[in-house]
């Protein structure tokens, strides 16, 4: 944001809620971002390539359940920026000739974003994880996926990658909200795999939502103080959102499901950012569901929008990320 002040000439007093913690010197942000992170390790802007292998999910095949997660769509929440019907090594391709022109990228991390891209046997993981690094600019790989779709050997096969990161979808830290959404695991079973993979010295990223079904403001902060004492590597935040043809459409077409404010999602963002540890990276603060088939909350359309709106509140709070961690 323009109106805000340099932080470059903030007070370096590590003690004060206004002191440096380090990432400012990348940015304005007062959150250690992930494209900040990625700066930092290999002096470059890195990009994400987001891929599509064509992989399913054990809560929509039948194995668990056949309905999935009531607010997953049909594209398993993966951004269409490619075509599944392209090849892993088209998909990498395509994405390096365009991002270099539209954001400056140099270096491109292979993002495995829809449904679970570990719910395959090991032979068939390989030949598309070894895929994504078709190209040498592809410096690291982040696969995502359910904590109950990843063992030990999976695990040894993502460690052989350089750089790799795994990305766990938690949403909530409360066993009655997983059920009640229909996820299909419980937090012991996330608990189990975050151990697995940092046994494996695999940097871990978990994703949350904010605003699920009968959650107050504290059940979710609970859920990102719960994260906040594991010390996990990296964290994305989302507020819930319903998109056509999913359960959670149906349910909000009968009776119109609550859902939270901008304003009351932006300071729901802010305290969580305060909660986590000073070194975890903030891989999302917001997200939309396609223009196309979001149905509400329609701020949602408007991710920069709503990121700026969280910078103005920690900015106006003079608070930062990590202001309010403990271990206790």
């Amino acid at each position: 944001m323009s109106n805000l002040p340099d932080s470059k000439a903030e007070s370096t007093d590590l003690n004060s809620p206004s002191g440096s913690l380090g990432f400012e010197r990348f940015s304005k942000k007062r959150y250690f971002t992930f494209n900040d992170y990625l700066y930092r390790k290999h002096g470059k802007k890195v990009y994400k390539i987001t891929l599509d292998a064509s992989f399913s999910c054990p809560n929509r095949d039948g194995t668990i359940s056949s309905g999935g997660c009531i607010f997953c769509d049909d594209s398993g929440s993966f951004s269409m920026a490619h075509s599944s019907k392209l090849s892993i090594k088209e998909q990498v391709q395509t994405a390096i000739e365009n991002l270099p022109r539209r954001f400056k990228a140099e270096l491109f991390l292979a993002y495995f974003q829809a449904f679970s891209n570990t719910y395959a046997p090991v032979e068939k993981l390989k030949e598309v994880y070894d895929n994504a690094f078709s190209d040498d600019r592809v410096v690291g790989i982040s696969i995502g996926t359910r904590p109950d779709c990843v063992d030990e050997e999976k695990l040894d096969l993502i460690k052989s990658y350089k750089n790799p990161w795994l990305e766990l979808g938690l949403q909530s830290a409360h066993d009655k909200t997983l059920k009640l959404i229909n996820r299909g695991h419980d937090l012991k079973t996330f608990e189990n795999a975050y151990i697995l993979a940092k046994e494996k010295s695999i940097r871990v990223c978990v994703h949350i939502i904010l605003g699920l079904p009968g959650e107050t403001p504290q059940d979710m902060l609970f859920t990102a103080r719960y994260l906040s004492k594991l010390g996990v590597d990296g964290i994305k935040i989302h507020a819930l959102t319903v998109l056509e043809n999913t359960p959670l459409a149906r349910i909000h077409a009968a009776n119109p499901v609550k859902l939270l404010t901008e304003d009351e999602y932006c300071n729901l963002v802010a305290d969580v950012i305060e909660i986590m540890p000073p070194d975890t990276t903030i891989h999302r603060v917001g997200g939309s569901g396609l223009s196309t088939s979001l149905i509400a909350p329609l701020w949602a359309r408007n991710k920069f929008e709503t990121m700026n709106k969280i910078d103005r509140i920690l900015w106006e709070r003079d608070t930062r990320q990590g202001a309010r961690f403990s271990l206790k």
